[in-house]
């Protein structure tokens, strides 16, 4: 199946993993993957393990040297290798060079409203903790006790209370991970390292995490640009989403759509600003939604805007889509342009736009309106629709597995109405009932079985190549070339930069 929708209630067991509107859920593996996973482990002797881990680590270094240098020859201007997306060891590499390097989603501020408020988070490979300290301070720490490695939490939210407190041994810590007590420690430590003057004794953190307008990110890795810097124009989905609210600021709508597709991660990016994708792929849909909403609106004059919203797909034509544009800027993020029906007149958007212009003036409520952006793709783990108020996380998890976490926010301030009808949008195209999202999805698994198959060496990005303009730091799609293939280069260019550092 190119994804898993299995539901699970109780203790009750299903095979695969599970698509629901609050959560996401693993079950037991396989007997071709017990079977598998047993024959990754055996028996040996210590000493036969110490010979063969020294005796191996020299040639794994120079085999992953090669490799990292024959990574070179993997991207082209137009096009890249397929096993850029079917080979483990690429994606191991990927994990260590890109996503426990730069900047990743965490989640929003709003999502740990209270001091000890927490949320679990993947960067990477590794398992960590978003969490709201007694002085309002946001920390981003690894979910582990330094002690033996106990997971601190194993829910997916929750409150700590006044500290965390490991279920193995009782240790205790901080909001922002400092130790704060160990059950003896004076009698069971003394003349030990192990103490609150010890840094390994307390939680892990991030290296670096930062937040803009409530959206937090952090970085496991020391070095790098600013957060500000590294988003660049990118900003402009955070700012887009947050000025459309008269309080100036969104909350998080607290339930997602988690969704584990049986692809690459790099597969469900690419499609982000693919604008030639819906008009294929979405438009038997459209169609059908199109038709009903004209029998409707025959014999009652006004169709549910909902037909309109899934009609679009039918209506907006490939010819159309071109001529939006994509910018796009370095570290691989990427602007669609465009939005269609940025302002339809009728009774809840004017008094929407009443209300804008009580908060701002109208001449900025002019500006905020004017903004066109249809999607903002920010490399490598985030996917943003401002005007429709959602946003997708992407998190890796297998070379052929990705979790994807797909989000809705409120803007403050702004009628019920307005709220209502993006989350109507939000459901239409996300949820397990839509073919929207699960056409994508079954896209997504053919095009990762076609990968590895041996009926050709390369994936094609070669639509309107030639075409670009080169224009302050970014590269625009030349006019009438909305449906470029330019995000896909810009994204496999910062894949390679990446890669190759």
């Amino acid at each position: 199946m190119p994804w898993d929708a299995a539901a699970i209630t109780g203790n009750a067991w299903a095979p695969g993993n599970i698509l629901t509107r609050s959560g996401i859920g693993c079950a037991c593996a396989t007997n071709e993957q017990k079977t598998r996973s047993q024959m990754k482990f055996r028996y040996i002797g210590i000493s036969s393990f110490v010979a063969a881990r020294l005796s191996f680590q020299p040639r794994r270094s120079t085999m992953l040297q090669e490799r990292i240098a024959d990574l070179s020859k993997c991207v082209e201007p137009d096009r890249v290798r397929r096993e850029v997306y079917t080979d483990p060891e690429i994606f191991e590499l990927e994990m260590q060079r890109i996503h426990e390097q730069v900047w990743i989603y965490c989640g929003h501020e709003s999502q740990v409203p209270k001091p000890g408020d927490y949320y679990t988070v993947q960067i990477g490979r590794q398992p960590m903790l978003m969490v709201r300290g007694a002085e309002g301070r946001i920390s981003v720490l690894y979910n582990r006790c330094p002690h033996r490695g106990n997971m601190m939490c194993g829910d997916r939210h929750g409150n700590t209370g006044e500290f965390f407190r490991c279920s193995y041994h009782a240790w205790t810590f901080q909001h922002d991970g400092r130790l704060r007590s160990i059950p003896m420690m004076e009698s069971g430590y003394a003349g030990t390292r192990y103490g609150r003057d010890n840094p390994d004794c307390s939680m892990k953190r991030a290296a670096r995490v930062e937040s803009y307008r409530g959206f937090v990110f952090a970085s496991l890795a020391q070095g790098g640009p600013a957060l500000a810097e590294f988003l660049g124009a990118s900003r402009v989905a955070f700012d887009d989403m947050c000025d459309r609210a008269p309080a100036g600021e969104v909350e998080i709508v607290p339930n997602c759509f988690r969704v584990i597709q049986h692809s690459n991660w790099k597969i469900f990016l690419e499609n982000q600003l693919d604008a030639l994708h819906p008009s294929v792929v979405h438009q038997s849909t459209g169609r059908a939604a199109h038709e009903v909403e004209k029998q409707i609106e025959k014999r009652t004059g006004k169709a549910p805007l909902s037909y309109h919203m899934l009609s679009a797909f039918a209506t907006v034509t490939i010819d159309k889509w071109d001529n939006f544009q994509t910018l796009n800027y370095p570290y691989g993020h990427c602007i669609l342009t465009g939005y269609m029906g940025l302002r339809p007149k009728d009774p809840d958007t004017v008094a929407y736009e009443k209300t804008l212009i009580k908060a701002y003036g109208k001449q900025r409520t002019e500006e905020i309106l004017a903004v066109n952006i249809h999607h903002v793709l920010i490399y490598p783990g985030l996917s943003v629709q401002s005007p429709l108020q959602q946003l997708r996380a992407v998190r890796p998890l297998g070379v052929d597995r990705t979790l994807t976490e797909i989000w809705h926010f409120r803007l403050k301030g702004a009628p019920e109405p307005i709220y209502r009808r993006s989350l109507a949008y939000y459901n239409l195209v996300n949820s397990p009932a839509t073919l929207i999202n699960a056409d994508d999805l079954e896209n997504f698994w053919k095009c990762h079985q076609g990968l590895a198959s041996d009926g050709g060496d390369w994936v094609s990005f070669g639509r309107h190549h030639g075409h670009d303009i080169e224009k302050d730091g970014a590269v625009e799609t030349a006019p009438n070339c909305g449906t470029s293939e330019a995000p896909m280069r810009n994204q496999m260019k910062a894949w390679a930069q990446y890669m190759r550092a």
